[in-house]
């Protein structure tokens, strides 16, 4: 009995923890993301992907957790980086189908790339 209680116990802290977006780290949150290009004036330091979700914690998730997770953690990864500026270039959604054959949106990735840009041309 005390077997099934903890792997119950277990089983329910899993479950919560999916329901939340992946934490954004203190260095990331310099970090803008946005469509448009750099300056010329900023470098390139490298291709940078945010994923939140898959088959199994998606459905046990909410659409506005995953898009901030995947935001979360691309602005995560470019700041590893070096990075303060990130151009985006896709943010794809993953649906999985259920028995009743309804879609749910499961995972969301963000591609982008990171530049380190000079502080005030990022931050007017």
């Amino acid at each position: 009995m005390n077997i099934d209680l903890r792997n119950l116990s277990l089983a329910i802290g899993l479950t919560l923890c999916a329901c939340s977006s992946i934490p954004l780290e203190p260095q990331a949150q310099h970090v803008l993301v946005t469509p448009n290009p750099p300056s010329k004036k900023c470098y390139y330091l490298g291709q940078v992907l945010g994923n939140q979700g898959n088959f199994f914690t998606g459905g046990w998730t909410s659409n506005p957790n995953l898009e901030a997770g995947a935001m979360n953690d691309m602005k995560n990864k470019a700041a590893k980086l070096g990075a303060n500026y990130v151009q985006i270039i896709t943010s794809r959604q993953g649906n999985t189908g259920q028995n009743n054959g309804a879609y749910q949106q499961t995972n969301i990735t963000d591609i982008g790339n990171a530049y380190k840009c000079p502080t005030k041309l990022v931050f007017k």
